[in-house]
């Protein structure tokens, strides 16, 4: 397999704009879903058989199935919600379980493979206009307790969780959608508080999501998590975290300003092994098609190409074994 086929590998794409087609058939990694995918349960299992039939490798089948104000289903569910994570964990741990396990099986039963949950941002700060009920907790511990119930049941159900926001969207006072928040804390703030989940959960959790957050403790410059080498190499040499590196969504603006071609080049270099973009138009494939070209001439880019796919292939023989 060539390295543009391997580079592919490392996107998951939204369907608006078409180019999932094409991109599925040159080895896309994965497909993610939103509700204007999802009209009724006959039409979303349709499309995402048709999302197999056309990919060259079987693909990530994703989505942000939270619970709450984030959820997608809400079409095929007239209306009626899951509790998000503050609500569902307020009810009891018996409580969590059982709808994480309702959550499961119902993904599962559409052909979803990958979900975006649990959120093990600890929500410190009462303002946040990103997190709030999204969050089990403002307490680490309980937080820990809760991401350990909601992984164990999606992974007892073939579907892959993906703890997120590394490392702790929680004290943001922004809302990273529509800027970069800047998370002013020391290490020894952070690892006491909102990097305390993705530690624990580190060496067990097969995906965490990279926020696009400027944490201060890692980067002096304007430079988000998703996008930051230092912090990248703390979740892997600090943390010991082994699996996938996953950016959240790339079009949001506390990333968009470093530009599409530019901002893939810089999170492979990070150490990203994957990326999102909740759209595939022509400008999110033309940036693949250009970091291909300059990765056949540059060791450093194509060597981390080689990485992030051996990492994917791991993860995926281990879902369909």
């Amino acid at each position: 397999m060539d390295i543009r086929s391997k580079l592919y590998q490392m996107f998951i794409l939204g369907t608006s704009g078409e180019g999932y087609k094409k991109a599925l058939e040159n080895n896309l990694g994965g497909i993610i879903f939103f509700t204007p995918d999802i009209q009724n349960e006959e039409q979303f299992k349709s499309l995402i058989k048709k999302c197999k039939s056309l990919a060259a490798t079987p693909p990530f089948l994703s989505i942000d199935q939270e619970g709450g104000r984030v959820e997608r289903t809400e079409n095929i569910h007239n209306g009626k919600k899951y509790l998000s994570a503050k609500y569902a964990f307020e009810k009891g741990l018996d409580f969590l379980e059982k709808q994480t396990y309702e959550i499961a099986k119902e993904l599962k039963n559409y052909g979803i493979n990958l979900n975006f949950a649990p959120c093990i941002d600890v929500n410190t700060n009462p303002d946040n206009p990103i997190i709030g009920e999204r969050s089990f907790s403002p307490n680490p511990d309980e937080v820990i307790a809760a991401e350990k119930i909601v992984s164990a049941v999606y992974r007892a159900n073939g579907i892959i969780p993906c703890a997120k926001h590394f490392p702790g969207h929680g004290d943001a006072n922004t809302d990273s959608h529509l800027t970069l928040p800047e998370i002013n804390l020391s290490i020894e703030e952070m690892e006491k508080t909102h990097i305390k989940p993705f530690k624990t959960c580190a060496k067990d959790i097969e995906m965490i999501m990279a926020a696009h957050l400027h944490c201060t403790c890692f980067e002096k410059k304007q430079i988000p998590t998703s996008l930051s080498k230092n912090a990248l190499d703390y979740l892997r040499n600090r943390l010991g975290f082994k699996g996938v590196i996953i950016s959240d969504d790339m079009i949001m603006k506390g990333v968009a300003k470093f530009g599409t071609t530019d901002a893939i080049e810089m999170g492979i270099r990070a150490g990203l092994n994957m990326f999102i973009y909740r759209n595939s138009n022509p400008e999110t494939i033309d940036a693949i098609e250009l970091v291909a070209i300059k990765a056949n001439k540059d060791k450093e880019l194509s060597e981390n190409i080689e990485k992030s796919f051996e990492k994917i292939m791991q993860l995926k023989n281990t879902y369909q074994g």
